[in-house]
């Protein structure tokens, strides 16, 4: 069963189990997938600050789009979960002759990498979440002022927490021209997301 599947109690339960999973990647998702649907809800509320069709369609677009990064973010809770246990998979692999260590390092770097994909998916889809945010804040209920922002800050944390992630797994991979693209994507992701919070902000 996926994690989001279970009950919010079980869920808790997984998180502060002994396990290494879920661990801190797919919390970040999963803090994502929150705020996203925060603003879509904010969105599809009546009594919106719109004044033209035009707005109106930006805010209903808004909306459909916040929803489906929430429902991107929800798969990546699991997404990340089993990448990170193909890592620890890897690491299991046996070491006792030459060969196998050199199949168990190529298999490691092989499944670090994979694994260090979902986090960066769970930034862009909190970056782009975030870019929606402006519309919602500027044009929906201004009663629900506060719901953009507390989704602000969770989609805030998702982003830095999957940036945390993506962060460590870099530091053991050996492919350095991977290792410098993500590390820019990743930090302009950063500085987007923090310019776009700013500018949601001031549209309220």
């Amino acid at each position: 069963m996926k994690l989001t599947a279970h009950p919010l109690t079980d869920l808790l339960a997984a998180f502060r189990s002994p396990e290494p999973m879920p661990g801190g990647g797919s919390a970040a998702a999963l803090a994502g997938a929150v705020g996203a649907s925060l603003l879509a809800m904010v969105a599809g509320l009546p009594r919106s600050r719109t004044s033209t069709p035009d707005e109106a369609a930006r805010l209903a677009d808004a909306g459909a789009r916040c929803t489906a990064i929430a429902a991107q973010l929800a798969e990546l809770v699991d997404r990340d979960s089993v990448a990170y246990g193909t890592v620890m998979a890897a690491f299991r692999m046996p070491k006792g002759t030459d060969d196998e260590k050199a199949a168990r390092s190529a298999t490691i770097q092989e499944a670090t990498q994979s694994a260090t994909e979902a986090p960066l998916h769970v930034m862009r889809a909190c970056a782009e979440a975030i870019r929606q945010a402006g519309d919602v804040a500027a044009f929906g209920n201004s009663n629900a002022a506060s719901d953009v922002q507390v989704a602000l800050e969770l989609l805030g944390a998702g982003l830095r927490g999957a940036r945390h992630n993506v962060a460590i797994n870099l530091e053991s991979l050996k492919d350095a021209g991977y290792v410098a693209r993500v590390t820019g994507e990743t930090d302009r992701l950063g500085a987007d997301a923090e310019r776009d919070v700013l500018a949601a902000r001031a549209r309220f």
